[in-house]
């Protein structure tokens, strides 16, 4: 559960076939739902829901942000649900936003931080595993949107590098509120990831000798970690960002510092607002003993992403990079991305036809984060006698370069 972090609700209207509406909730009973896929029988308010089955709901959200999601419905041991947002999509995908949401004897299951725009989303919830007894489902909103009003557009017409941005993570206790802010919650990232992002939790985040240290800790099985962003406070368009840092070597890890387009307001959002990896590594690729392993880089478009499997990616080798401090960077032009390790260029993104190809004439915030398991994180699995794992980040750089006149 979320340890220290506030939890913002604010008042939520929802239109979904006549679903009560309270301070901060949306109540969508089960038997509200506009379709299904098979027949369906109703007792005292409830629907039995065959395994491998679905019902369909029409949601309206006025506010954008991250919400909790309880599912109040009982089934056997196998017995599961995850929830698929923009279900009518016409571009062959899957928005899973819950992950699985495994029944208890207590008669409801939560999840937090699943993310939701404004407007209708068509949603269905699917069973798995074995019937479930469906009663509705409640929706909480738990972190507004982060608006971000101060863009950074960054010159690169020059020949030398100036600094514009940083944070050198100097000082002790949570990182500075004035540049982060968190992402928080369960709900699988897109990713089917593992770990639970608290905030204002300094067992996960916090500054140490200098360093930001983004631990994941296990506890009774359960992970926690944190995911940084500077949405909501600085967003960035263009020039030279770094970060210098030394990343966990665990079956299991997966180490990032990236850069996400501002305009991601839920899943629907990516790939059109753009990504760019600059630092992604993950723990089955790095040796345990010397600390070698690989670097990726990658830039996710509409014309090019992971889930269309033609993502234009490079790979380089990287020594030591559990114990040692590397620096990982881009450079940012408006018409290509070139990637950098210790200086060395492996990388470049240069698809700019179209905004399918090239949406990065739009501001990006920075992320860092450590995540565990996951689509690629865990592909070879979550080593289960894995613990506590820390990412170290020396600094954060944003630079620019401008063509001076010559005297």
């Amino acid at each position: 559960m979320l340890r220290s972090a506030p939890l913002f609700l604010l008042f939520v209207m929802a239109a979904c076939s006549a679903p009560t509406s309270q301070l901060g909730t949306i109540e969508i009973l089960a038997t509200n739902f506009v379709a299904a896929s098979t027949d369906l029988q109703t007792n005292n308010q409830q629907v039995a829901l065959p395994a491998e089955q679905w019902l369909a709901f029409d949601v309206k959200i006025e506010k954008a942000g991250r919400y909790k999601v309880t599912v109040e419905a009982t089934g056997d041991s196998a017995s599961a649900v995850w929830i698929e947002d923009y279900s009518q999509n016409t571009q062959d995908r899957v928005y899973n936003i819950t992950g699985n949401m495994v029944l208890d004897d207590k008669g409801e299951t939560s999840i937090m931080g699943a993310p939701l725009d404004t407007g209708l989303h068509p949603i269905k919830i699917h069973a798995m595993g074995g019937t479930v007894m469906l009663k509705k489902i409640r929706l909480e909103l738990i972190q507004p949107h982060y608006e971000t009003a101060a863009v950074l557009h960054q010159k690169t017409t020059g020949n030398n590098w100036e600094l514009v941005w940083s944070d050198e993570f100097d000082g002790a206790g949570l990182p500075d509120t004035t540049k982060w802010n968190y992402n928080i919650g369960n709900w699988g990232w897109g990713n089917n990831e593992l770990q639970y992002y608290t905030a204002f939790d300094t067992s996960n985040a916090r500054l140490e000798n200098g360093n930001l240290i983004i631990e994941a800790r296990k506890d009774k099985g359960s992970w926690t970690s944190a995911r940084l962003t500077t949405q909501g406070k600085f967003a960035f368009l263009e020039g030279k960002i770094v970060f210098r840092a030394q990343v966990p070597s665990g079956r299991g890890t997966w180490a990032a510092g990236w850069l996400l387009g501002s305009s991601y307001r839920d899943e629907q959002s990516w790939p059109r607002c753009g990504e760019i990896d600059v630092l992604e590594c993950v723990g089955f690729e790095i040796d345990d003993s010397t600390g070698n392993g690989y670097n990726h880089a990658s830039c996710h478009t509409p014309a090019y992403f992971f889930k269309k499997n033609n993502q234009i990616t490079g790979k380089i080798a990287v020594e030591n990079m559990q114990q040692a401090f590397h620096e990982y960077s881009i450079e940012w032009y408006p018409d290509s991305i070139r990637a950098f390790v210790d200086g060395n260029h492996y990388y470049t993104y240069d698809k700019n036809a179209n905004a399918d190809e090239w949406p990065f004439f739009e501001p990006q915030s920075i992320i860092l984060n450590l995540a565990i398991g996951g689509g690629w994180g865990g592909a070879q699995g979550v080593d289960p006698e894995l613990g506590n794992q820390k990412f170290v980040v020396d600094y954060v750089r944003v630079y620019e370069s401008i063509k001076t006149q010559q005297l």
